[in-house]
């Protein structure tokens, strides 16, 4: 990375900037300098080209779906993507949580109702539980040890993301890399506080 900012990251390959625009949870876990393996979806309209990135692939499947509900364009679905994980979009869809969908900027409750019923029929329930299983399991597991994998674990049972858990259980780890469970637990809660 060369740059990053709020809603984008510039990229450096072999001396040119690509600039990519990115939900709000990948220019936090990112940090400058770093190399990352970023999934894009390259976008081609008559007054721009942009690309748009993510870090795993499973966040691009759901961009995508949400480019095709019809009055969704690539912000929408990066704003949508910005104020929740793709797990909590597809619980938010099978829910009918229209209000947490609403959240998103640029994103009324008709056109959350409207991803609501165009995309209600493209998730399945089991599918969103096993996919939330595996994203809690990957955090865990990039936490690093026992104890990174267990605070991440219980901050996931208590209702966080497992993006949140990890990225304060990994935060914590970088102050205090000797800490148990229940020490990581602590302080993480306090991070996410």
């Amino acid at each position: 990375m060369r740059a990053i900012r709020d809603d984008s990251l510039v990229i450096d390959r072999g001396g040119i900037g690509f600039r990519v625009f990115v939900p709000a949870s990948v220019s936090a876990n990112v940090k400058e300098g770093s190399e990352e393996c970023i999934y894009t979806h390259f976008a081609v309209r008559e007054d721009a080209v942009c690309l748009y990135g993510f870090l795993t692939e499973d966040d691009l499947e759901v961009f995508r779906l949400l480019l095709g509900v019809s009055g969704i364009g690539p912000k929408g679905a990066l704003g949508i993507l910005s104020v929740m994980s793709a797990d909590d979009l597809r619980f938010a869809v099978l829910a009918d949580d229209a209000a947490g969908i609403a959240k998103a900027p640029g994103v009324g409750k008709k056109t959350a109702q409207k991803v609501i019923l165009e995309l209600r029929d493209k998730l399945s329930l089991s599918d969103a539980f096993e996919k939330k299983a595996q994203h809690t399991a990957q955090a865990a597991e990039e936490a690093g040890g026992d104890a990174g994998r267990d605070a991440v674990m219980a901050l996931t049972a208590l209702g966080y993301s497992g993006t949140e858990a990890h990225r304060a259980v990994r935060s914590v780890l970088q102050l205090t890399p000797e800490a148990d469970t229940e020490a990581l637990i602590k302080a993480a809660l306090k991070e996410l506080f």
